[in-house]
C-alpha cells in the first residue's frame, strides 16, 4: 500500500482523537465519580435524557468507531510493509 494511505489514516487518527476527547467532555456525569467530586453530582437530572444527549451519545459512539477503524487499519499496514521489507 502507498505511503499517502498511512499518512491519510494518521491524520484522520489525530483529528478522530482531539473529537473523541472534546465529545467525552461534554457529557454530562451521572455522579459517583471525579465528576462529583468537583460538584457535578449536585445538579438535578429532569425526566429522562433530551434529544441534544442522545444524539451526544451518538456521535460519540460514531468518532469512536471510526478512531478504532485507524488504529486497525494503521496496524494492518504497519504489518504490510514489516513483510514486503522482510520478503
Amino acid at each position: 500500500m502507498p505511503i499517502w494511505f498511512a499518512y491519510t489514516l494518521i491524520a484522520l487518527l489525530v483529528i478522530t482523537s482531539i473529537l473523541l476527547t472534546l465529545l467525552i467532555l461534554l457529557h454530562r456525569g451521572k455522579g459517583g465519580g471525579l465528576s462529583s467530586m468537583f460538584g457535578g453530582g449536585v445538579s438535578s437530572s429532569l425526566a429522562g435524557s433530551s434529544v441534544a444527549e442522545k444524539n451526544l451519545d451518538r456521535y460519540t459512539v460514531l468518532v469512536g468507531i471510526v478512531w478504532f477503524a485507524c488504529i486497525v487499519g494503521l496496524g494492518l499496514w504497519l504489518r504490510l510493509q514489516l513483510n514486503s521489507a522482510g520478503a
